[in-house]
């Protein structure tokens, strides 16, 4: 009950601080808002004001100087333009939403969340800054610094993978559980977890936005590294939608021509009426979500095929095998 009523008092915070900024400024912004933060010494933080005790799941201004930086901060690159635009917001408006961070000693705090809120204040020259204390452990740490990572509006898709991985090693989440931390279903971690299976070329041009996911998707369907390879740089080159490289895909690309006889013609059967491409993504679409993981279905010429059902550990096989064979 004390967690909830604390959590509320910091909402009626921020609330208050917004209604505020409508009406025309933030004036003295938090810290006029959160009572009990300081001895009033002077009329703003930093100028001689005498910080105070901070209890666990309380709000309060914490001086920048006793503020450490998160160790398991999974971002270490922020865009420098971006912080001093933020920097020159914080000078004018204040600081809206606070920090949060764990208490390691006396006048000692880690950061938890809010590395461009820390950083654009040092920028802006704040002395202090508003946060939200809390407990959590290494762990706790971790979890919540990836996690609010991932909820980033501007990562990559290469980003949110590794920080689904690092949740699922360092964690030790099952797959479902962290489906249910980041408010995503389990086929489409499943999706960005594959990401991670492309060469190194593939992913550095998706982080880097040469190919968008759809292609990087498509290119998983390919088998070997070296035709994946091959397919990207045509995607670059050639400027190839994701609809005209699935196709590439379901078409064998990369794949040895077949060898021929003495008259010259296909030491095979003659080629079979091909499986209209359309039916082909319904019939994998169907199955994909039949069982939860990405699922290839790939015409040969002489009528046959196989279909393909991925899987990431034997857990997942098993639930797979389960599908097949509910008894």
């Amino acid at each position: 009950m004390a967690q909830e009523r604390n959590e509320e008092k910091l909402q009626a915070a921020l609330a208050a601080a917004a209604a505020v900024k409508r009406k025309g400024g933030l004036g003295r912004g938090l810290n006029a808002l959160i009572e009990g933060s300081y001895e009033k010494k002077g009329d703003r933080p930093g100028t001689g004001d005498r910080l105070v005790s901070h209890p666990v799941n309380s709000v309060g201004f914490i001086s920048v100087e006793h503020i450490e930086a998160n160790p398991y901060q999974p971002r270490t690159h922020f865009d420098q333009q971006a912080l001093q635009e933020l920097a020159d917001s914080i000078k004018i408006q204040g600081i809206i939403q606070p920090v949060t961070l764990r208490q390691l000693g006396t006048n000692a705090y880690q950061l938890i969340s809010g590395e461009r809120r820390l950083q654009a204040s040092k920028l802006a020259g704040l002395e202090t800054i508003p946060a939200y204390i809390r407990k959590a452990d290494d762990q706790q740490m971790l979890e919540m610094a990836l996690i609010e990572n991932i909820q980033r509006e501007n990562l990559n898709a290469i980003e949110i993978a590794l920080s689904y991985q690092r949740l699922l090693s360092e964690c030790n989440l099952r797959q479902e559980e962290l489906g249910d931390r980041v408010g995503k279903n389990r086929s489409t971690v499943t999706n960005y977890l594959r990401l991670l299976k492309l060469p190194p070329d593939v992913q550095i041009g998706l982080r880097d936005a040469a190919i968008s996911m759809g292609h990087a998707r498509a290119l998983i369907g390919l088998d070997d590294p070296k035709a994946q390879v091959e397919l990207y740089r045509k995607i670059v080159a050639e400027e190839l939608s994701v609809r005209r490289v699935e196709e590439l895909v379901r078409n064998g690309f990369g794949r040895p021509a077949p060898e021929s006889n003495s008259n010259g013609s296909a030491n095979s059967a003659p080629a079979q009426p091909a499986v209209p491409a359309a039916e082909l993504r319904r019939t994998e679409r169907h199955l994909t979500d039949r069982f939860g993981s990405r699922v290839q279905v790939r015409p040969g010429p002489k009528g046959n095929g196989e279909i393909k059902i991925a899987f990431d550990s034997i857990e997942d096989m098993q639930r797979i095998l389960h599908i097949l064979h509910p008894s």
